[in-house]
């Protein structure tokens, strides 16, 4: 093969690369980081602590946001209450169901969670994923409510490595408890569109305010509820990044899981 051809093959397979893949994805993903300006991607316990990370959301009203987590087998979370604090204590000390129970408030633009919702994975409250919501704005994608939230997952009931109060402790991948959500919803067809943004930012060393240690590639997905309520046919998967940032995310996770 002449030799200038092949530079020429391998400048248009670079151009192509470019111009309908990459840069397209990266100029989607800076138009909808517009819509976040100024918001802080972390939230906040009572004490004004840095809590968990903003890593997921949802564009919908509250009633589809109702709908899709409780369609795709999630219960929304009982209030914090001296009964059901009670309930959770028994349900970890007697290893005993308790599907909706109560999440430790945390805080977002200086306000509770508007909504909370958990998954059991065992047999009690110890070990579960949840994720706790906020609603952000009414009209920020295309003039639809649009919810952020802080996923992870409940490994172990100990007490705060700050404040030493009981709580729960979160295992420390947070990008896998986001990705379990998106798959959890999106296989129950009740997302029609995934894409993502930029959250806290790569961050290998973090702390919740539990003190709790956490890695992160720092994106967040966000999903898109089907207006007219219907099921999707076939489940929607979340979307391939492009390759920089699968590249940064495989660097966050072998360092940060160590």
């Amino acid at each position: 093969m002449d030799e200038s051809l092949y530079y020429v093959g391998v400048a248009l397979a670079v151009w192509f690369v470019l111009a309908y893949l990459a840069l397209p994805t990266i100029w989607r993903r800076a138009e909808r980081q517009k819509m976040l300006a100024g918001f802080e991607m972390v939230t906040r316990t009572k004490q004004g602590i840095a809590g968990d990370p903003i890593n997921f959301g949802l564009v919908g009203d509250e009633a589809q946001v109702l709908w899709a987590f409780q369609t795709a087998g999630w219960t929304l979370a009982d209030s914090v209450t001296l009964r059901s604090s009670i309930k959770i204590a028994g349900s970890v000390a007697l290893r005993r169901p308790d599907p909706a129970a109560p999440v430790s408030p945390l805080f977002y633009d200086k306000r509770v969670e508007d909504l909370a919702f958990e998954l059991p994975d065992g047999v009690s409250a110890a070990h579960r994923h949840h994720i706790r919501l906020w609603r952000v704005g009414d009209n920020l994608f295309q003039n639809r409510p649009l919810w952020l939230a802080s996923a992870s997952y409940d490994r172990s009931v100990g007490l705060s490595h700050l404040t030493l109060q009981v709580t729960h402790h979160i295992g420390a991948d947070l990008d896998a408890e986001r990705d379990f959500v998106g798959k959890s919803l999106g296989k129950a067809g009740v997302i029609e569109s995934f894409f993502q943004i930029q959250g806290v930012g790569p961050t290998l060393r973090g702390r919740n305010g539990g003190g709790d240690r956490y890695f992160t590639d720092g994106d967040a997905l966000i999903g898109v509820v089907p207006e007219n309520g219907l099921l999707r046919a076939e489940p929607v998967a979340p979307p391939d990044n492009p390759p920089h940032i699968d590249l940064q995310s495989a660097i966050v996770h072998a360092l940060g899981g160590r």
